[in-house]
């Protein structure tokens, strides 16, 4: 495989006298689907806000493209090339799809917004995203869920990111919705970007996700590649129930003689 985009080695963050993370790393290749995986405070939530630039690290080194860069706020991120959609997707509701798109970097011809050149945009790239909806000019409420997270996930590619950042994209969605954005996830995979999906739900890593990194208690508790790894064996990772008493002691590997008097 080639060389990373993006390597985190080492990340600890601290919130008073939380230890959030510890040592965590991480790796991500173009034209690959990492999954983020871990129970509730896990630390995922804080290891992607650490990559967007939000909560900058206290000690570790993040690397892009091979080379050592310092990422201390959300700018420094999206100059990289790092895309973050989050939970709640952050849309206008009264405002149109190509509103939406362009809101914050509103494209003007002569002093005027330039409406058509936006329309034009959008549908180009809702076009090379296979992306079917009627109209470009109704209103984001009145669209699905499914839809609503695909033009959060359009908007982000505006910048011509190449790592996308998707925070639980199928949460709350219908059947029909969810395989929506999973297809269009293989799409940004297909592309050549880099995608790190945050899920809770281990059919959809299944179908889309390359491998699987878990998090447990702020550490990294495993690596997997989905498609050689059992289902039992990511959850036994991400619940801890392969660190117990029994498997601690056979991992153990006493010399005989050696005994301690």
């Amino acid at each position: 495989m080639s060389e990373p985009i993006l390597e985190l080695s080492g990340i600890s963050k601290r919130f008073g006298a939380v230890q959030a993370l510890s040592e965590v790393d991480l790796r991500v290749h173009p034209g690959e689907v990492v999954a983020l995986l871990g129970d509730n405070g896990a630390g995922k939530s804080t290891l992607v806000k650490v990559i967007a630039g939000v909560n900058p690290a206290d000690t570790g080194e993040i690397r892009w493209e091979g080379k050592p860069v310092t990422v201390n706020r959300p700018g420094d991120a999206q100059q990289l090339g790092i895309a973050t959609i989050y939970q709640d997707l952050a849309l206008c509701d009264n405002l149109d799809i190509v509103a939406n798109l362009f809101l914050g970097a509103e494209r003007t011809s002569a002093g005027l917004l330039d409406e058509l050149e936006m329309e034009r945009r959008a549908q180009e790239l809702l076009d090379s995203l296979s992306v079917r909806i009627p109209s470009l000019r109704v209103p984001v409420a009145s669209l699905s869920g499914g839809q609503r997270q695909i033009i959060a996930i359009a908007r982000s590619l505006l910048g011509d990111p190449k790592v996308v950042m998707l925070d639980e994209p199928t949460a709350a969605l219908g059947v029909a919705q969810t395989a929506q954005v999973l297809d269009l996830i293989e799409r940004l995979r297909d592309q050549g970007l880099g995608v790190i999906l945050i899920s809770h739900n281990m059919a959809d890593v299944r179908a889309v996700a390359d491998r699987a990194v878990v998090l447990r208690l702020g550490r990294n508790a495993g690596d997997f590649r989905v498609e050689d790894t059992p289902y039992e064996e990511i959850v036994a990772a991400i619940t801890g129930a392969a660190d117990n008493p029994v498997s601690r002691r056979a991992g153990r590997v006493t010399v005989p003689g050696s005994e301690e008097a």
